[in-house]
């Protein structure tokens, strides 16, 4: 893996988006019909059901571990485990709307394809080239970053967010759930399998 070529790819893509924000905001500033942006334009039309609820997998405030070598490995890197409320916490907030939370997949494509968290990227370890750009010219605006994989010993997302330190996103935007696809589906919670106008999922 050309490590270069992908760092400058992501510096090229950050100098893009930049430039991109920068001429977007400035049109929507000098335009009488220009949207709001302070408004919120992602309304919720129903009350969401409180985080701490019981479901038949038990509540959403259990942890689910990592092998603790995993936990280790990650702590030494300066990267935090989070719970599945947070994570649900996170996925409905108005700022993943806004692109400003991203969540990564790190499964290939056979597991990613057949369900993700909705919204979600993929970043494949083992096949960074073809997912790299994509995912970080989004991090370049996120705020925070969650990385899943299918849960329990699987090291994908480990993997994932040490792909992301190497290129340079910052430890403190990166958050690991520990729990993965597997623990967010036995609480019932939506998975998305239909294909994104947006690229953010399989292919058509």
């Amino acid at each position: 893996m050309n490590f270069a070529r992908l760092r400058r790819t992501f510096t090229d893509a950050c100098i893009i988006a930049a430039i991109g924000v920068l001429l977007a905001l400035t049109a929507n500033h000098f335009n009488p019909q220009g949207i709001p942006l302070r408004r919120d334009h992602f309304p919720v039309a129903s009350p969401r059901p409180p985080l701490h609820t019981e479901s038949a997998a038990g509540p959403l405030t259990s942890r689910a571990a990592l092998p603790p070598a995993g936990e280790t490995r990650l702590a030494r890197r300066g990267l935090a485990v989070v719970p599945l409320a947070r994570v649900v916490e996170l996925h409905r907030d108005p700022r993943f709307a806004e692109g400003r939370i991203v969540f990564i997949d790190a499964r290939d494509d056979r597991h990613f394809h057949a369900g993700h968290l909705p919204g979600a990227i993929q970043l494949d370890h083992y096949h960074l080239d073809r997912h790299a750009p994509r995912v970080l010219a989004a991090c370049l605006i996120a705020e925070q970053i969650v990385v899943y994989c299918n849960g329990g010993n699987c090291e994908d997302s480990e993997l994932a967010a040490g792909d992301l330190l190497d290129f340079g996103v910052p430890a403190s935007k990166i958050l690991v759930y520990a729990g993965g696809i597997e623990e967010w589906q036995r609480h019932g919670l939506p998975i998305e399998t239909n294909p994104r106008a947006d690229g953010r999922g399989p292919p058509p």
